[in-house]
């Protein structure tokens, strides 16, 4: 009996492995999955942002040529497609998700769920999607007033809706659901500009039931705490945290790992930014800027390792956590690598969370002078803190050396391929009171710091062995707004560029081997799939918010809301499409025959504009097109049109959010600010 018993439980077993190896969603999210499909933001559960299809390869890549285009409406484009079974699907703007056919272009279906009209605050500190997921015939989508919503991927049909956070918080969605083993997983963004506390929320993927929640901060020890990492977090704090709700949000990178059924996630910063205010400058403050790695099934704690203890810089580790098979020292390991935003590349034991190495990646690094690895913690310089308000030339600056834009890794060559940011900041707190701190209202995206943007930056796209922590190659590029990147098994490396062209690199020496005149920034990650045995490359066209956030820096590229070309560009051996001629003028200053100048007036509307209006619109009223720029409007000439759409929001569903708590004094001075822009901008009149 007791042998029989066995033989049974033995054959259940097998049943099971049968059945989970079966799984076509299973299958073709794997990473040794045949690249028919991509089905995933990073294409597959390991995010390497890998293809292995190789019939587009180096040496015909000359002949690769545009298949067809699909023009876009104005909204965000700076996002991840899928393609499953010959059907392409984007989501962009505010979560509108589209099917297509993946080898005609022709549109199939489109799903709008009214997500910027709903938002209200929340709509402050967002600019739209970054991608989607796919689970059983159903689509997962996020969206800006926090709802995750499925849809059925042939009918464009909503199965079910969930929302994720408290309807008056000021937590958003932004980033890709991910999915496993019959869950969808999804965080947020928000502890920028609001007193926020991160989690992620797990769901059943087929009924949308709440399975369980993971707080990445502890919340208030009187209250108790959610489960013993909780416990264990609050230990690294100190004061009353709580109150600014600690930040840590996952709003981007989360990674799933099926050989150790484990979910890895990528934490936020701190809320607010300096470690001062938030935690009267002690403790390391877990788990923000950190990898934590959770039992998939339940979401329990099993390890963390934290990038930035103690972080006041704004470096998140939002970025992408890639899983690899390594051979380091002659000896196989399992790893997961990311470049976050301090300028180091990490290769950490994904068994155990313990640190292999790091090294500098970014030429400019000035807050550490390495990683201690036998304590896995950096060695900071010492004026890094800004100690007594003295100010401190940071690098990288808070954009990041790495943003969320996504490197990739070819396990055929071993390399990963980093689009990195070299940029500083100038940082201090000078005049700032630690003590008794209030975080500013509006749209103020820092939290207790002064922060000054030297001139200038740059960018490249490295190449990185990441056992031998060294640099295989790197391709300068003028600025630091770098586009996604896609390996693939044909010995090829894809990036876009600010400028507007889509390129492709030889993968072991860098050379570029190919290059198409997109006409617009190509920043989102590209694609690559296979349908009725023909590859295909799709990437789409179009500016996101943080080219508008440093709009002086990009200003030399004419990137206008109005006119830029946001498009789906799908590319195949011996296509032959053409695209019409897009306008790339400079923008212009609207004529305004009554301004006069005031400059006391237009002084107090800087101050305005900086809380409010500098992340869309962009530094010094000079934008780079995820908004209009203002100096070219006429709305500004108008106070009963300005109140309108500011104060009032008669623009919201187009995601222009308003601004109750304006009075017509600030929206005097906010107008006369942007006259007087305008008016530089025409220039002395002759």
């Amino acid at each position: 009996m007791w042998r029989s018993s066995l033989i049974v439980v033995a054959g259940l077993l097998a049943c099971v492995s049968s059945a989970l190896a079966a799984d076509p969603d299973t299958t073709r999210l794997s990473d040794t999955s045949d690249g028919r499909d991509w089905a995933a933001f990073g294409r597959t559960f390991g995010e390497q942002h890998y293809s292995p299809l190789s019939k587009i390869n180096a040496g015909n890549i000359k002949k690769l040529g545009l298949a067809w285009s699909l023009d876009l409406p104005p909204g965000n484009t700076v996002t991840g497609p899928l393609a499953i079974d010959g059907i392409l699907y984007i989501a962009t703007g505010y979560s509108i998700v589209r099917a297509i056919d993946a080898a005609s272009g022709k549109p199939l279906w489109v799903y709008d769920p009214k997500a910027a009209a709903a938002s209200g605050v929340k709509l402050r500190q967002g600019w739209g999607i970054r991608g989607l997921a796919y689970w059983n015939a159903k689509l997962y989508v996020g969206t800006q007033d926090g709802r995750l919503i499925a849809i059925d991927a042939k009918t464009g049909t909503p199965v079910w809706s969930a929302m994720t956070v408290e309807k008056e918080d000021y937590r958003f969605i932004s980033g890709p659901p991910r999915v496993f083993d019959g869950k969808v997983i999804i965080g947020h963004a928000g502890a920028d500009a609001g007193d926020t506390r991160g989690y992620v929320t797990t769901y059943d993927a087929e009924k949308g039931k709440q399975l369980w929640r993971f707080w990445t901060v502890p919340g208030d020890p009187s209250k108790g705490f959610e489960n013993p990492a909780m416990e264990m977090a609050a230990k690294t704090w100190a004061g009353e945290w709580w109150k600014r709700g600690g930040g840590g949000t996952v709003w981007n990178a989360m990674t799933y790992d099926a050989e150790f059924d484990t979910i890895y996630l990528g934490t936020g910063n701190g809320a607010p930014w300096n470690h001062k205010i938030r935690s009267q400058g002690k403790g390391d403050n877990l788990f923000l800027c950190s990898i934590v790695a959770l039992d998939a099934k339940t979401g329990a704690y099993k390890w963390h390792y934290q990038f930035n203890p103690g972080e006041t810089w704004d470096w998140n580790a939002a970025m992408d956590m890639e899983l690899a098979d390594l051979t380091i020292d002659g000896k196989p390991r399992k790893v997961v690598m990311t470049a976050p935003k301090n300028g180091f590349f990490y290769v950490i034991d994904r068994a155990n969370g313990k640190l292999i190495s790091a090294e500098k990646i970014a030429k400019m690094v000035t807050w550490a002078t390495r990683i201690d690895l036998a304590t896995g913690r950096p060695v900071e310089v010492p004026e890094a803190r800004f100690p007594n308000g003295t100010s401190f030339v940071v690098a990288p600056s808070s954009y990041g050396a790495h943003s969320w834009m996504p490197m990739a890794f070819s396990p055929k060559t071993g390399l990963a391929y980093v689009p990195l940011s070299e940029m500083s900041m100038e940082m201090d707190d000078k005049g700032v009171d630690l003590k008794n701190w209030v975080r500013p209202g509006g749209n103020a995206i820092v939290g207790g710091v002064n922060l000054k943007q030297p001139p200038g930056s740059s960018g490249a796209l490295v190449a990185w062995n990441p056992v031998t922590q060294k640099e295989a190659w790197r391709v300068p590029l003028p600025i630091y707004w770098t586009g996604g990147i896609m390996a693939t098994g044909g010995n090829l490396v894809f990036q876009g560029r600010v400028e507007g062209s889509f390129d492709a690199y030889d993968a072991k020496t860098g050379e570029q081997v190919w290059s198409f005149a997109a006409q617009a920034p190509v920043l989102a990650p590209p694609i690559s799939y296979s349908v009725g045995g023909k590859q295909y490359v799709t990437v789409l066209s179009g500016a996101d918010t943080a080219g508008s956030v440093l709009g002086p820096l990009s200003k030399q590229f004419n990137i206008d809301y109005r006119t830029q070309a946001r498009r789906v560009l799908t590319f195949a051996l011996g296509g032959t499409a053409t695209l019409p001629k897009s306008a790339n003028e400079p923008i212009v200053a609207v004529e305004d025959p009554d301004y006069k100048p005031n400059k006391k007036l237009a002084h107090q509307g800087e101050e305005i504009y900086g809380l409010h209006c500098v992340l869309c619109h962009g530094q010094e009223a000079i934008a780079a097109g995820h908004a209009p720029d203002l100096r070219a409007s006429p709305i500004p000439l108008s106070p009963e049109a300005f109140s309108s759409i500011v104060h009032d929001g008669s623009l919201i569903e187009q995601g222009m959010p308003h601004f109750h708590e304006m009075s017509p004094a600030d929206l005097a001075a906010l107008r006369q600010y942007i006259r007087a822009k305008a008016a530089e901008l025409r220039g002395p009149t002759q």
